[in-house]
This record gives C-alpha cells, structure tokens and sequence, in this order.
C-alpha cells in the first residue's frame, strides 16, 4: 500500500504526465455529461419504452458502448461507433483499393489524408444511421414527429457523433492516448454498477438463487476475467542471435536475444469492429422496431446460433486481418539482417520470412478462436441464467475492452515513470499492453 502511493506521488510530480491525465479526465467529463442532454423536443418521461427496449439484445450492447446515451436519446446517442464503421471500411480499402495503399504507404501526410476521408465517411454513416434512430424513437414513443424534428435532430446527432470523435482524438493527442477506445470503455463502465445491481436483486429474489449463486457466478467472473488477461498478454518468444562485431576496441554482438510475438497481436480491435459490423441489420430494421423480423431479427437475437456463429468467425477473420497490418515479417527480416541477428537454424532473407509467417499464422489461429470464444461466453451466460445487463461482462466485448484499455492506460503511464527513472505501477515486471499500430490508430 505504502508503494502504491508514492507511486501515486510520483506520477503527480510528472507535470507532463499530471497534465495529460488531468486533461483525460477532463474530456471524459465532458462525454459523460453530454450523455445526458436529451435531443431538443422530447421529454425523458416518455423515454421509458426506449429504455425498456434498450435493457436487453443487441440493443443492450449499442446503449452499453455509448454509455446510456442511446437510452436516454442523447445527442451522444450514436456514440462513436458510426466513426469505427467509418474506420472499418478504410480499412479494408487498403488492402482492395490501390489509391489507399499509396496513401499508406506516404506516412504523415497520407496518415492525414487517410483520416479526413474517415471523418467524411462518419458523416455520411452518421447521416444514414440517424433517421433510423429517430424512426425508431417516434415507434416507441408513439408519437408522430414533424418534418422540422426529423432535420434538427439529425444534425444534432451528426454534430454529436463528430463531438465525441474530436474527443477521443484529443485524448489521444493531449491526454494519455488510446482516445476513441477509452471513451467506449468508460461508456461500458458507467453501466457496470447498474449491472451489478440488476443482478444482485434478481439472485435476492424467491427463485433467484440467493447469495451462493451470486457468490459463484463472482468467482466465474473472476476467471474469465483472469483468461482474458491471459490472452491479451500471451507471447511466444523467438530466439535471435547476434554475430560478433568488433568496432574498434569493443565487441558488439554475441549474444541471443528474443523477439516476442503476441498471440494476440491485434489487440481488441478485431472484436470492436466485428461487433459494429453486427450492429448494421439492427440498424436496417429501425433499430429493433416493431417491424424487425427475418434475416435483421435474427441477427437482433444476442443468443441466437446464428449470430453468436457469425460474430465468432468475423472475429477470427478481422484477427487474422490486423495481425497481417500490425505484424510486417519481411520489415523484421530486414531489421535482423542490418544489424547482424538471425533466427538459428534458419537462413537469413526469405527463408526468415517464411518462418516468422508460418510462426504467426499458427499462433494466431488459436488466438483468434480463444478470442472469438471469450467473445460470445455472454450468450452461454445468459442461458445460464446471468441477468441480460450483467451478462455483457462475462467475457464478449466489454471485459475484452476493459481489460484491454485499462492494460494499454497503465502501460502509457508506467513509461512515463520509467522514463523518468521512476519506478514503474508493478515490480514484478513491466505491464503488457497491447501497443499495436491498428489499435493505436484507433
């Protein structure tokens, strides 16, 4: 404990650091509390049907990444996800698209010129999006908007969703980073205790179980909880050696290094964008309206098998996708030529290539699948009986970005104490966070 604050200690004496956090907090602040103003012309006594309808399903997930936004038909109401579709589809383009290679491969300035064609996209997303919100929003409310409500609010909501973009970039930029993803997490969070309440009445209830139950389904959370800390930290390390070089005087060289390959290299990102993805045939069923049915009702079931089955294959898929972006071989290659390192037993060049390819690709799939089955695990909770609201923390995409921001939080910070020659948050080792370049660019 005695540790603990004068690690606190120091992290304040950091002015740089200090002011990053304070400037975090203070946009985190500001996202909250816009969480809470209600479109202009509708009154939050009639909300309740909305939020009746936002308690469970995939609704329930879309209300928990904006924080309660979408409950309470905020101006925040879309939250950042019509930027992370946005981003989703630039993604693909560069691998599809020759124009987007060029501009990735510009640095800096196609960096920029990448980033303000996703800005444009959010617009349109956030334009296409909105009026199925407010189509939704008059079925629930029953009532009949008029043409002047329609217009207002669709630009509210695309100035909203413009709003908290720009946040998580400064977050990014001026805080401690890992910007758009904080602000889904602390979205989540706000929901927690909400969560936790839900489910502690329904076990106090006659046929909830009572405390034993509720103590077990803790002590299951935990583990889960503890995998997926696992999973984010998992590596598997690859001896490199170096050759002697002799400059001079000195001997440089001679010994073995390891390279560490994440087993999970693309961090959470390819369950965030699978999940925006799965969120589109709500979208085109009026947001769960009462005319969903067929192909976007089965996709609105969160415990339905073809959605689960879905969701676990584009997570696969998109881990596979990110880890080919963040993991370059034939750049590692290179860097272990220049300065005289190779892989033992393997010829330096494009035989080193194949081999650190071949080694992601089988370390990656099982990543992939233990990701993909963190992922659905709310759905098997649910069956077990976990209150709906409770369930989303049973692995799936909450805990993963939990855990996984909170990692990459402390990692940030613990460089700057580091860097300092302070000590760092653990003195068992250094944190493991994901620090990937997709995740990071998000």
């Amino acid at each position: 404990m005695k540790a603990f604050i004068q690690t606190l200690k120091n992290i304040w004496k950091i002015e740089d650091l200090r002011s990053r956090i304070i400037t975090t907090l203070f946009f985190i602040l500001i996202y909250r509390l816009g969480s809470f103003i209600v479109l202009p012309g509708i009154d939050p006594a009639d909300l309740t049907n909305l939020q009746n309808q936002t308690q469970d399903g995939v609704l329930g997930l879309i209300d928990m990444f904006s924080g309660g936004a979408f409950s309470n038909a905020s101006i925040f109401a879309l939250g950042i996800m019509p930027y992370i579709s946005a981003s989703i589809v630039i993604q693909l383009l560069t691998i599809a698209v020759p124009y987007f290679q060029r501009l990735q491969r510009e640095g800096e300035s196609g960096r920029r010129r990448m980033n303000q064609i996703t800005r444009m996209l959010t617009v349109l997303i956030t334009l296409g999006q909105a009026p199925s919100y407010i189509a939704n929003l008059s079925s629930q409310m029953g009532q009949t908007f008029p043409a002047f409500f329609w217009i207002s609010s669709t630009i509210i909501m695309v100035a909203g969703t413009i709003f908290v973009m720009w946040l998580g970039e400064r977050i990014t930029e001026k805080g401690i980073g890992n910007g758009i993803s904080l602000l889904i997490m602390m979205g989540i969070i706000a929901r927690l205790p909400f969560a936790l309440a839900a489910e502690l009445q329904s076990k106090l209830e006659e046929q909830g179980g009572g405390l034993v139950v509720f103590l077990v389904e803790m002590v299951v959370l935990f583990l889960v909880f503890m995998a997926t800390i696992a999973l984010v930290q998992a590596v598997r390390r690859i001896p490199v050696q170096y050759a002697k070089r002799i400059v001079g005087n000195k001997q440089y060289g001679g010994v073995r290094q390891y390279i560490p390959l994440k087993v999970n290299a693309a961090g959470v990102m390819p369950i965030i964008f699978a999940q925006a993805l799965m969120f589109i045939p709500v979208v085109i069923g009026n947001y769960g309206g009462d005319t969903m049915s067929g192909f976007a009702a089965a996709f609105a079931d969160f415990t339905g098998f073809w959605y689960n089955f879905t969701f676990a294959i584009m997570i696969i898929l998109f881990t596979y996708f990110y880890t080919a972006i963040t993991i370059n071989p034939t750049q590692m290659a290179e860097d272990m030529k220049k300065n005289g390192g190779f892989i033992p037993g393997i010829k330096p060049g494009r035989k080193t290539v194949e081999f650190l390819d071949s080694v992601m690709s089988r370390i990656t799939l099982p990543g992939s699948i233990f990701l993909a089955f963190i992922a659905i695990m709310p759905a098997f909770a649910m069956m077990a009986g976990v209150n709906n609201q409770w369930s989303h923390f049973y692995g799936g995409t909450s805990l993963l970005i939990i855990v996984g921001v909170v990692l990459d939080t402390l990692q940030q910070i613990e460089s700057h104490l580091l860097m300092r020659h302070y000590d760092g948050l653990m003195k068992s080792g250094r944190i493991k966070g994901r620090a990937g370049a997709a995740y990071s660019s998000i």
